[in-house]
């Protein structure tokens, strides 16, 4: 049985720039308004303004919501300040990942936990079946928020222009409820582009008054709408995991190159925490595929599912590829065998339908902005 996808609230304001939709995760989403590459290169030379109202905050509640999250999720929820934001994940029993999620405190006993698209009702699922036992509520706010997100170098000056909130002071991944363009709103300093920005919880019936402003205020300072399909360029270049691509439920956070999130020192159980273990005791002695960076020789574009080649042999796997139009060359991410994963290891390429494409191999990220 099908059905429609979901619409954001600002879908006929797309609609009216001339948005190119896309059904992604449920969601009727623009991919692009016009050029891909001159949006992409907004974000990193000036700004561009984009609605991620498809992403799911679940809001979690109650005097055990800090012991809760940390027992449902591998971080340490406790140690996460008021109005600061942790990167953390979600996995099963067996360690494998479920999600990759934000949690923002948003008080002394509130947290909201942003989840992916596609997997917000699985999320929303696995933490109302762990909070048994525990004093704390878990409740879907997917429909009390449009999430915009202004992002790139010239992003603090154009929410300057629309809130008199302390951005100085506002750390990368921290929030404040502040109002914007008259609109009230939790500030977030995250992002996904590799680049300085905000993200926008708002009410979904002040997006679009929000969004007009914002668009206004970025006349004088180059911003442009932004869809998905920049979005995609802009994380990649900057290393970061999407899920179903380089993080799956096959794949631990070890596996994926980041242990570092995985807390073994907080207080109590978590789930996973047995076979997250010994998954981190593989990754020291015997360290499975590892995740790098390649950049093509050439011109051919890699892509998802595609094998890395090594000496006529299958060494790994493409996870994302695409042209980068920051490094003017097709880039992708891989998982390829710990033996052929150092930076500039001779004889890798991809095989591109049948032709041994090289490559070079790269550390991650490809593209770091300058502070």
């Amino acid at each position: 049985m099908s059905t429609a996808p979901r619409l954001t609230a600002l879908d006929a304001l797309h609609r009216s720039l001339g948005a190119t939709m896309t059904d992604f995760a449920g969601w009727d989403m623009p991919l692009r308004y016009a050029s891909e590459r001159d949006e992409h290169n907004a974000v990193r030379t000036r700004a561009g303004l984009f609605d991620l109202s498809h992403m799911g905050e679940i809001t979690v509640t109650g005097p055990e919501a800090a012991a809760f999250l940390s027992y449902a999720l591998v971080g340490n929820i406790a140690t996460v300040g008021n109005g600061r934001a942790r990167y953390t994940m979600i996995v099963q029993e067996d360690g494998g990942i479920v999600d990759d999620l934000i949690v923002y405190r948003l008080g002394e006993t509130e947290y909201m936990v942003v989840a992916n698209a596609g997997n917000a009702q699985i999320v929303l699922d696995a933490l109302t079946e762990r909070v048994g036992g525990f004093d704390a509520q878990v409740r879907d706010d997917r429909d009390a928020y449009a999430l915009l997100a202004v992002q790139g170098p010239e992003s603090p000056a154009i929410m300057k222009a629309v809130t008199d909130a302390d951005l100085d002071g506002l750390k990368y991944y921290a929030g404040l409820p502040g109002t914007v363009a008259g609109v009230p709103a939790l500030i977030a300093r995250t992002g996904y582009t590799g680049e300085d920005g905000f993200e926008l919880f708002v009410a979904p019936e002040h997006a679009e008054q929000l969004w007009r402003a914002l668009t206004e205020a970025g006349v004088p300072h180059g911003l442009i709408p932004c869809g998905l399909s920049c979005r995609d360029t802009l994380r990649l270049e900057a290393g970061m995991p999407l899920y179903g691509h380089e993080l799956t439920t096959a794949l631990t956070p070890f596996d994926a190159g980041l242990g570092r999130v995985v807390k073994f020192e907080k207080e109590g159980d978590f789930v996973g925490r047995e076979a997250l273990q010994a998954a981190a005791e593989r990754a020291e002695t015997a360290p499975p595929r590892k995740l790098v960076g390649l950049i093509a020789e050439g011109r051919r574009v890699p892509r998802a599912g595609f094998p890395v080649v090594a000496d006529g042999k299958v060494i790994g796997e493409v996870t994302s590829g695409a042209p980068s139009p920051t490094l003017g060359k097709p880039i992708a991410m891989a998982y390829v065998d710990a033996a052929f994963a150092a930076p500039g290891t001779a004889g890798v390429g991809v095989d591109i339908r049948g032709t041994h494409e090289p490559y070079e191999v790269v550390a991650l990220p490809f593209y770091k902005r300058q502070k």
